[in-house]
Parts: C-alpha cells; structure tokens; sequence
C-alpha cells in the first residue's frame, strides 16, 4: 500500500467554475498528458500476478492509483482501489466515469479542459482528494477481507494514514499472520510476525514463494 500518486488535483480545482480555476485545470491536464502514468509494473507487481496465477486466493488493497498491479495481469475483480484510479476520469456532476486516455487524446486534439461528454460538467481523475472521503463500501469490503484473512501483507507502507494502516490491525485481531515490508518501522511492527526491510522487489516475490510452497502435510 501507498500514498496517492499522479494525477491528484486540488480541490479548489474540481469543484469551482470560476474560469481562472478552469486555466488551472488546463494546466493539470496538460501535466498528465506530458508526463503522468508512465510507469510499468515492476519485480514486486509481477510477483502478486503470478501468485494468484498459482491458484492461491489474493486479493490486492491498494493506496496506489496507477493501476500497475493490473497492467501486471492481476485480476481488476480482485483489486480494491481505496484512493480511486489515476487512469480513469470521472464527471463531478453526473459522476459518469470513463478513461484517462481518452480525456487526454481530447487535451492533445485541442480541448484544454475537456467536459463530460453526459453532461458537460467538470471532469477530474478518479481518484480520492485531499478533503474527501473513502468509498464507504470500497472501506467495508477492505475490512471484511482483513479480518477474513489468513495472511496479510502491508507492503511499501509506513502505515500511518487512516483508515487504510488501521487494516493491518484489523488482519492481526482476526488471527492473520501479519507480515510488514517496509524501509522503515510502522506504528504496526509490534504486532507483526515478520517484518522486512529488504527492497520490495526482492523482498515480495521472496515472500510470496515462500507462501505458496506446500509444507510437509500438504498445502
């Protein structure tokens, strides 16, 4: 889990009308269409893809909102976004939803600050801005899944945001084996059965081998 990434704007930026805030708007589409939702999945996305390959029941609760982990071959049915997606756009009126892309071949073909093509109102991307709160049901289903689980793992996080760090507690009340991978110590070590400093990308597809080797009685 991690913190929100490109594509963030300011709330000032999708909720007012008035044109000088729409000139910030421009500027925001223009930085994505430049320069956000470059990166490819990495050793550590690969690895979780291949797991639940194997047959094994993950799910993924991610803070990320690059949408990496599916472009990685994971399953979207099994991915719960609570801070949104950078690669979707979603309408502040009518809430209709459609792709980032799409909104920014609209910027590339001319539109500085293209409107929802439903309703005309402001579009932003679908992520969750400072301000906002949680999709309760993307939070519940989080929670359930945490408290249900047999093995949770908090990856690349320093698990101080609420209420996302509050699931690693959730898994380790309910009996999960909680296992932490972070560079540096989390408010959570202390519960955790195994904690790991080593890089991410070495460290998870480590782990995850480990996971899915059956042990002497069976899996």
């Amino acid at each position: 889990m991690a913190g929100p990434g490109p594509g963030a704007m300011s709330p000032a930026s999708v909720t007012c009308r008035d044109p000088r805030e729409r000139v910030t708007n421009s500027r925001s589409w223009l930085m994505r269409r430049d320069s956000a939702l470059k990166a490819e999945p990495n050793a550590a996305h690969r690895a979780v893809a291949a797991f639940e390959k194997s047959g094994v029941p993950v799910r993924v609760i991610t803070q990320n909102v690059d949408g990496l982990q599916q472009r990685a071959g994971f399953p979207e049915r099994k991915i719960l976004e609570l801070h949104g997606a950078a690669r979707a756009v979603t309408c502040t009126r009518c809430h209709a939803r459609s792709s980032m892309d799409e909104a920014l071949a609209r910027v590339t073909a001319g539109e500085p600050d293209p409107p929802c093509t439903v309703c005309g109102g402001i579009l932003k991307s679908a992520t969750i801005m400072f301000g906002e709160r949680l999709d309760p049901e993307v939070l519940s289903q989080a929670m359930a899944i945490a408290w249900a689980c047999q093995v949770f793992i908090a990856v690349g996080t320093t698990l101080q945001v609420q209420p996302a760090a509050s699931l690693a507690g959730i898994a380790a009340d309910g009996g999960a084996r909680l296992i932490i991978v972070n560079a540096g110590p989390t408010p959570y070590d202390a519960l955790a059965d195994e904690v790991v400093r080593e890089p991410i990308g070495t460290a998870l597809p480590r782990l995850l081998g480990t996971l899915g080797r059956p042990g002497p009685d069976g899996p």
